[in-house]
């Protein structure tokens, strides 16, 4: 029988039927599997699904496992644990996200909040499953199959929806199912679409002095010279706090970065100097920068001062505070900087998405004689 049980495999997953939990049993046909199922408890069969399957509770679990021992191997990889929820105060307040949604239920939202995901992930993860659950407005969302869940997200497609939006919709579904529901990798075969390896776009070091020098405004200059200094994302740029700049080690304490990590960045000696005059002007309280409400101030108006001062520069490029970003990483490449102390100053987790900027460098190109040239040895063999 030991024998057997190496050529016999049974994979356990996740079903909803009749408004309940079901453990479903998937194997290819097998007579003698087939007879044992049928001595657990209560066995149905699913048309739909094309398994037999159980109530999902410990005793049927348990059931499982004791009664394939040495006749099959049973596959729970969809069955993984539960992911750590953190179960503290959620740092976003219902309240303050403005939902006026009746149609995203209340679990997922507070899912969301307890695991205090980035308010702007938040709105996203709503918006995507909104737009989800009104197209199967008619029908209930909890007995969908991955057969339903790729019909939308090909109707998507075919309104020239990005991969980017197509992955994002994908993770805003399995959220309700694996983390709502607490049915971990329903959805584990859904494609997703290939990312496309875009190399990211970046302004030479003329151009951002171009976007500086058009900015008068001290605050504002702050600002962008900010994003550009210490390489921040504009999320972590609004989220500075005074207590972050130590202006006397010219460094940045990022809280709470992209994947909940905290990392320390650098920043120019003389942004020091301009940051010491703005607080003089300003007298900000609490963040770095705020609005006039006091509050912090918004994503918005920094894009408009970056495309502002961008369009003055007579700058073509479609500018924005994450070009910034790149540029920095870009121009401390050029510089020679290692490759591990900009992996780290920008609170990147693999050294993979550092090496990116190492495509966009243009060091390395200057070295290259082009075999053009190489035909033209005598300045006269040129034409004319």
């Amino acid at each position: 029988m030991k024998h057997e049980s190496k050529h016999k495999c049974i994979t356990l997953k996740h079903l909803f039927i009749n408004g309940e939990k079901q453990i479903g049993l998937q194997f290819n046909y097998d007579k003698v599997i087939i007879t044992v199922i049928k001595t657990l408890p209560n066995p149905q069969w699913s048309n739909e699904f094309n398994m037999f399957y159980l109530v999902n509770n410990k005793v049927n679990f348990q059931a499982i496992f004791d009664t394939f021992r040495e006749i099959a191997w049973i596959n729970c990889n969809y069955f993984s644990p539960k992911k750590t929820i953190n179960n503290h105060n959620p740092k976003i307040k219902r309240e303050a996200l403005k939902l006026n949604n009746d149609l995203v239920p209340e679990a997922y939202v507070q899912k969301l909040l307890l695991k205090q995901y980035a308010k702007s992930t938040v709105h996203t993860y709503i918006s995507l499953f909104t737009r989800f659950v009104m197209y199967f407005q008619d029908r209930k969302i909890e007995q969908l199959n991955e057969n339903d869940i790729r019909s939308y997200l090909e109707k998507e497609v075919k309104l020239g929806k990005s991969g980017s939006t197509i992955n994002q919709t994908v993770n805003a579904i399995k959220f309700y199912y694996e983390l709502v529901l607490e049915m971990p990798n329903r959805f584990y075969d859904i494609e997703r679409p290939i990312k496309s390896k875009t190399l990211p776009k970046v302004l030479n070091k003329k151009e951002v002095g171009l976007i500086l020098k058009n900015i008068k405004n001290i605050k504002h200059h702050c600002i962008v010279s900010l994003l550009y200094s210490a390489g921040l994302r504009r999320a972590e740029l609004l989220n500075l706090k005074l207590t972050d700049i130590d202006g006397q080690n010219n460094t940045i304490f990022i809280k709470d970065g992209k994947g909940r990590k905290d990392r320390v960045t650098i920043v120019s000696k003389s942004l020091i100097k301009q940051l010491r005059t703005y607080y003089k002007t300003y007298r900000p309280k609490e963040y770095l920068f705020e609005g006039t409400t006091g509050k912090q101030y918004s994503a918005t108006s920094v894009s408009k001062i970056i495309k502002k001062a961008a369009a003055k520069g007579g700058i073509l490029k479609s500018v924005s505070a994450h070009m910034l970003r790149h540029s920095f990483a870009t121009h401390l490449l050029e510089d020679g900087t290692d490759l591990r102390q900009i992996q780290l100053l920008l609170g990147h987790t693999s050294s993979r998405t550092t090496e990116i900027y190492t495509h966009v460098t243009k060091n390395h190109l200057k070295v290259i004689k082009n075999p053009l040239d190489s035909l033209y040895l005598d300045q006269d063999q040129q034409p004319t």
